[in-house]
C-alpha cells in the first residue's frame, strides 16, 4: 500500500484531530481511538491484534519505509519534517506515528489462560510514568494480568504507552472499581497479598503457589481501608534504610518475582 496522500501543513484537520487524541482524555475516550508513537511500540500493538487507523510516517527519519507496508492501515500518509516534529514527542521514534482503536479494557471480558494464574493490582495509580513502569514489570513477569481499580489516568494516555514502551499492548489489562476487583478476585478463588506497613509479614514468608493477586497502592496513600479488610495476608519488604517506603514499580517488581521464584521451585 503507497501512502494514499501527503501532509505539509500543520493546520491540516487530521494533525489538529491527532494533536487532540494527544492532549485529551475526553476525545480518546468519545473517539475509541488513540496515538502511538514509534516503529517498536507500533508493531507490538499490531501483533496484539489492535486495530490500526492510520499510519503517518517522515521520510525523512525512517530509513526504511518499506517496513510500513507490512502493517494493515486504512490511511498510510507521509508527512513533512516539520508536521512530524509538531506531533512527536520525541526525536527517536523512528519517523512513525498510528492512530489506532482502543480495545475493551472491562473486568467482566477477563479470561485467563492457565488454572493458577498470578495478577497484579493497582489501586489508583496516577502517574503515567508509575503505570507504565508496572506494565513494563508485568511484561517482564509475564502476569496473566494487570487489574487497575479506580484509575486516575486513562490507559491511553500518551506517556503511559510511552513509558510502558509498548507493553501496555502486549499484557492483559482489565479497569474495574475497588468493589468490583475485590468481588472479582474472591469468586475466582484468589489469595490477595496486600503490600501494607500494617499487621504484614516479610514478603518471603507467605506462600504464592495457589492463585495469587498481589495488590499495591500509591507511595503517599498507600492501600484503602476495602483492601486491607479483604487481604488473605498483608506482605511487606524490609527495610534497613531511613525511609519505609520504595518506588511502587520497584516494590511491585520484587513481590512478584518472589513468587515467580517460589512457583519455579515448585515446577
Amino acid at each position: 500500500m503507497q501512502a494514499t496522500k501527503h501532509i505539509s501543513s500543520a493546520q491540516n484537520p487530521l494533525i489538529k484531530k491527532i494533536l487532540l487524541l494527544k492532549e485529551k482524555s475526553r476525545e480518546r475516550k468519545k473517539s475509541g481511538l488513540f496515538v502511538l508513537e514509534g516503529l517498536r511500540e507500533l508493531q507490538i500493538a499490531s501483533n496484539a491484534g489492535y486495530v490500526i487507523d492510520t499510519i503517518l510516517f517522515c521520510e525523512t527519519i525512517l530509513e526504511n519505509t518499506a517496513i510500513i507496508q507490512s502493517f494493515k492501515s486504512d490511511q498510510l500518509i507521509s508527512v513533512t519534517l516539520d508536521v512530524y516534529k509538531k506531533l512527536a514527542y520525541r526525536d527517536t521514534t523512528e519517523g512513525i506515528i498510528a492512530i489506532a482503536k482502543s480495545k475493551d479494557h472491562e473486568l467482566s471480558s477477563l479470561k485467563f489462560k492457565t488454572k493458577n494464574p498470578l495478577v497484579l493490582i493497582a489501586e489508583a495509580p496516577e502517574k503515567p510514568g508509575n503505570i507504565g513502569a508496572l506494565l513494563r514489570t508485568a511484561d517482564a513477569a509475564n502476569l496473566d494480568a494487570v487489574l487497575i481499580a479506580n484509575p486516575k489516568t486513562d490507559l491511553y494516555n500518551p506517556n503511559i504507552i510511552r513509558s510502558s514502551v509498548g507493553c501496555i499492548f502486549s499484557r492483559n489489562v482489565k479497569i474495574g472499581s475497588r468493589t468490583e476487583i475485590i468481588s472479582f478476585l474472591k469468586k475466582e478463588g484468589f489469595q490477595i497479598f496486600c503490600a501494607a506497613l500494617s499487621a504484614s509479614k516479610d514478603y518471603t514468608t507467605v506462600d504464592y503457589k495457589e492463585p495469587t493477586a498481589i495488590v499495591v497502592g500509591t507511595e503517599h496513600s498507600g492501600l484503602s481501608e476495602d483492601w486491607l479488610t479483604n487481604s488473605t495476608q498483608n506482605i511487606i519488604i524490609p527495610m534497613e534504610g531511613e525511609i519505609d517506603s520504595m518506588n511502587v514499580s520497584v516494590s511491585a517488581a520484587i513481590l512478584i518475582f518472589e513468587a515467580k521464584r517460589q512457583r519455579k521451585i515448585n515446577q
